[in-house]
């Protein structure tokens, strides 16, 4: 049965033949809520249907001895994407985490969050903020535009010493509606932001199948190394 909150994404996958996407589809088999899979195998890309969260499919590939890059997810004009940094502290503007956005129907849009560098484990907070000014760190992001109470459990620690976790959220607003707002992650659920707090801007991003790119035309590199780039500044699980 089609969920309400179904959307098609799609993914860039290395695979060669029948039997690669035999392995996929096994892989991928145990994820609640895929309602359909469909290969290109020229285009070496993957399209799912249903309501699970673009995280879940790439870690679960990960899992298997796979990769992934998500290539586009929902209708035109309905997905965004903000990339997750810490302004202060150890590492400033180390990527910590990614948030993708997808709109399902109108004032219903479904988050992606993942978090890959907290230094405490627990639960943490996300909300849309005003504005989308980062100059200071979430500080400088204004009042809270929309909350989110559902917290994001932070429990698994990685190679860094730093704990991670995954949350995919609801809230009753469009797409158009948070380009430019800014997004904040902080560990306290009055959701008072603090300087060392993580933060991005929400920018628009590639609905499903309007990025067919391989190659970038900024770097020269292919899709794959960007990839490998990103995994180096800890965009992982995500892209």
């Amino acid at each position: 049965m089609k969920s309400d909150d179904s959307f098609e994404a799609t993914y860039a996958v290395k695979m060669h033949c029948n039997g690669c996407t035999n392995d996929i589809k096994s892989c991928l088999q145990e994820i609640h809520g895929i309602e359909g899979m469909q290969f290109d195998l020229g285009q070496q890309i993957m399209s799912v249907n249903g309501n699970v969260a673009p995280s879940s499919i790439i870690s679960a590939l990960r899992r298997c001895g796979r990769d992934a890059i998500i290539r586009g997810t929902g209708k035109p004009n309905s997905s965004a994407v903000s990339i997750l940094e810490s302004h202060e502290g150890k590492d400033p503007l180390t990527v910590r985490g990614l948030v993708r956005m997808v709109q399902v129907a109108e004032k219903r849009t479904l988050f992606d969050v993942t978090i890959n560098g907290v230094e405490k484990p627990g639960n943490y907070y996300a909300s849309v903020r005003e504005q989308g000014d980062v100059s200071k760190g979430a500080t400088s992001t204004g009042s809270a535009w929309h909350q989110f109470e559902d917290p994001i459990e932070c429990n698994q620690k990685g190679e860094r010493g730093l704990f991670s976790g995954q949350g995919l959220l609801k809230a009753p607003v469009n797409v158009w509606e948070m380009i430019g707002r800014g997004f904040v992650i902080t560990g306290e659920p009055s959701h008072e932001p603090k300087s060392t707090d993580m933060c991005g801007v929400i920018a628009r991003s590639a609905g499903t199948w309007e990025n067919a790119k391989q190659v970038c035309a900024c770097s020269g590199k292919t899709v794959w190394q960007e990839r490998e780039d990103a995994l180096h500044k800890n965009i992982e699980r995500s892209m």
